[in-house]
């Protein structure tokens, strides 16, 4: 190792942003593994490699024993005080070696250090640059896949999208770009993994952040989201500007805002609510498109009784009751719905 190593190896750091000190370091502590493992005459030993010049200088240590029986190991107390007469028996006493192949080994061994410490530094740099965008949107173009996940290129690596977290009505193949969402990244020691979700109800609200302007620039803001993938969801929108209307801005002209997320989402249908501070109002704009006759609230149960028209009922509570589900998850409130004749029987 020379001059020329310690002038390649600047370049290297100025160009990966890596730590000169953290890579010549695990160089030395990679030699001292290396010359414990194949060099017998020195078990124990010191390395280090001047950081400007490169040379490298190799110490073995030895235990001050009175009496030598591991040569490799000890050194007597007589033959230490003969190089310096303070020593004592216990002390450790160092003295420069020459390994055999020293310069082939030194080569050889900082190759691998520098190639790994690159990887890792690539790995990390990957990993800080996903962790910030977690919960963000994004597209990439399918890969491969396998039993379970589909494999997203994602720039310098690849997502993993379980089957698990695709819309029923997906039909994805290898080379189609695709929005995802990111939800998770991981650290793994073989490298950042990118969990990725088309089904999440933050994809449906970052969709929204990009498809609307009013939104994406604060003046619409989302409040809540509940979502059943590829069949339907709720968005409950508000205003920060009275002239502004929320509902409106997320439909946009002809319905074209909301159609492009709906296309996106392979046609999942999206009812986009009203948001208030009123409880009522709230609840029962989030049964939407059901008319509402009244709302009563149970504070203490967090429960909302609703009465709907009678031709409203099965609209109100939607299929499988995912209308009214849906409603619950919105506003966070257990919703009770009944029809104006049903409420009138049980005063009676």
């Amino acid at each position: 190792m020379n001059k020329q190593f310690i002038d390649a190896l600047d370049e290297i750091v100025k160009d990966k942003g890596v730590s000169k000190d953290t890579m010549i370091s695990a160089i030395e502590q990679a030699l001292i593994s290396s010359f414990k493992k194949n060099q017998n005459q020195a078990q124990n030993v010191r390395v280090t490699i001047d950081r400007t010049t490169g040379l490298i200088q190799v110490f073995a240590k030895k235990l001050v024993v009175e009496e030598v029986t591991s040569p490799n190991n000890e050194i007597s107390l007589a033959r230490a005080r003969d190089l310096n007469e303070n020593y004592e028996i216990g002390d450790m006493y160092e003295e420069e070696v020459a390994p055999e192949n020293l310069g082939r080994i030194a080569v050889q061994t900082a190759k691998q250090v520098i190639t790994q410490k690159l990887r890792e530094a690539e790995r990390d740099m990957i990993y800080n640059d996903f962790i910030d965008r977690e919960d963000e949107i994004l597209t990439g173009v399918i890969q491969r896949q396998d039993a379970r996940n589909f494999y997203i290129e994602l720039g310098k690596v690849d997502g993993v999208l379980p089957f698990t977290e695709l819309l029923p009505q997906d039909q994805l193949k290898q080379g189609d770009y695709v929005k995802v969402y990111i939800t998770k990244v991981d650290n793994l020691s073989k490298g950042p993994q990118i969990s990725l979700s088309r089904s999440h109800p933050g994809l449906l609200k970052r969709l929204f952040e990009l498809e609307v302007p009013e939104i994406n620039s604060g003046i619409v803001q989302i409040m809540s989201v509940a979502r059943e993938a590829g069949q339907r969801s709720k968005i409950a929108v508000h205003s920060h500007q009275v002239e502004v209307d929320p509902v409106g801005s997320c439909v946009g002209p002809k319905g074209l805002r909301v159609q492009n997320i709906v296309n996106e989402l392979r046609g999942e249908k999206i009812d986009i609510v009203r948001y208030s501070d009123d409880i009522r109002v709230y609840v029962a704009n989030s049964l939407s498109p059901s008319k509402v006759v009244s709302v009563t609230i149970y504070e203490d149960e967090k429960m909302a009784r609703v009465i709907v028209p009678d031709n409203q009922l099965s609209l109100a509570i939607g299929i499988k009751g995912q209308n009214a589900r849906l409603a619950a998850k919105l506003t966070g409130w257990k919703i009770d719905i009944k029809s104006e004749s049903q409420a009138e029987e049980e005063l009676n």
